[in-house]
């Protein structure tokens, strides 16, 4: 069956479907990384988006047991490709990506030209755009919703068994920020993003906070930028990832923007500042901070456009970063940023 991608613009680019046939809509925007497409799918951080990968061959290493998933399904809105592969060739496949696909009910196409369409949004910036296979339904703009409180737990969850207790709010959680926790020996309550932390939890029973990433325009997020506040007064330990380095940066009386086209790939260089070491980072965000709080400065810096990469407070326990150090898939050089925070407590 064909479909069509519309862009906002006007641009229509035909295809061939390979996922689940029905029309879709949202933000187009597009990845650089090369492998890691299951990890992708599955990162709530991309809820509301229609991703388009660059890498030309998708699909080719098939789709591994959902315990190596970043959730517990897609979160993309809809895939485009260039040349998908239906006969995948690894140990660990148990799928296909289109039978996948098709079970969690994503449409995806495969358009030849992604590298026309990724250079027009270079040019232009994130546009809006619909997947229209069965029926042609109107563009939807995510950035107008909290998308947050459509990825996030409903109830509190405890793991581990350590010494320190770390709550991680979940905006959207990866999977594998509570491994990279777990493994070093602490144990984890995740809650829900509009949790009152302090409510069911004594400050002396949180150790240190972990505010996780997640999707869309931070300044919809406003629960958890109160709890974050709070925080912040009692001065316990915060780490921010991706979507919680904006969130901190909020909380603490910075800013955010949204970049042109937004940051997703395994191979954005930052440089930690006040040295000469540059990190290659995995990252998948469309805001980031353009104002620093009072009290904070620069920590990372984005190699390509200068852009903030994290903040770390003066003084006091309150760091953040904008890419992932628990990266799966991509490097894993600022795993380091863990031990860091965790010497903190």
């Amino acid at each position: 069956m064909t479909g069509k991608l519309v862009l906002e613009d006007g641009s229509i680019f035909e295809g061939k479907s390979f996922g689940f046939e029905k029309s879709t809509a949202g933000e187009v925007v597009f990845s650089t990384g090369m492998v890691g497409y299951p990890e992708s799918l599955t990162d709530p951080s991309y809820k509301g988006q229609i991703l388009i990968f660059t890498y030309p061959l998708i699909g080719n290493y098939g789709v591994q047991n959902k315990k190596y998933w970043e959730s517990d399904g897609i979160k993309v809105s809809g895939l485009i490709v260039s040349t998908y592969n239906d006969t995948p060739s690894h140990f660990l496949s148990e799928m296909s990506l289109s039978s996948w696909l098709k079970e969690e009910k994503v449409p995806a196409l495969e358009i030849s030209d992604t590298r026309f369409l990724t250079q027009k949004i270079r040019t232009k910036g994130t546009l809006l755009g619909k997947i229209v296979v069965d029926e042609d339904i109107p563009f939807y703009d995510p950035d107008r919703e909290n998308l947050v409180e459509t990825v996030s737990s409903l109830e509190l969850k405890k793991i581990g068994n350590g010494a320190k207790n770390i709550a991680i709010i979940n905006c959207g959680v990866k999977k594998n920020i509570e491994i990279c926790l777990l493994k070093r020996g602490v144990r984890i309550t995740v809650v829900p993003w509009n949790y009152d932390l302090f409510k069911t939890l004594k400050p002396e029973e949180i150790d240190g906070i972990v505010i996780s990433s997640g999707p869309g325009n931070p300044k919809k997020v406003n629960e958890t930028i109160m709890t974050v506040q709070k925080a912040l007064n009692k001065k316990i330990p915060i780490l921010g990832i991706c979507l919680g380095h904006q969130l901190l940066a909020l909380a603490a009386g910075g800013d955010t923007h949204k970049l042109k086209f937004g940051h997703r790939s395994q191979n954005q260089p930052c440089v930690l500042k006040e040295s000469d070491r540059c990190f290659i980072t995995t990252q998948n965000h469309g805001f980031a901070v353009s104002k620093i709080p009072p009290g904070f400065k620069a920590w990372f810096e984005n190699a390509n456009d200068g852009s903030n990469e994290g903040i770390i407070h003066g003084h006091l326990p309150f760091m953040s970063i904008q890419f992932h150090p628990e990266a799966n898939p991509g490097p894993m050089d600022t795993e380091w940023i863990f031990d860091d925070f965790l010497k903190l407590l």
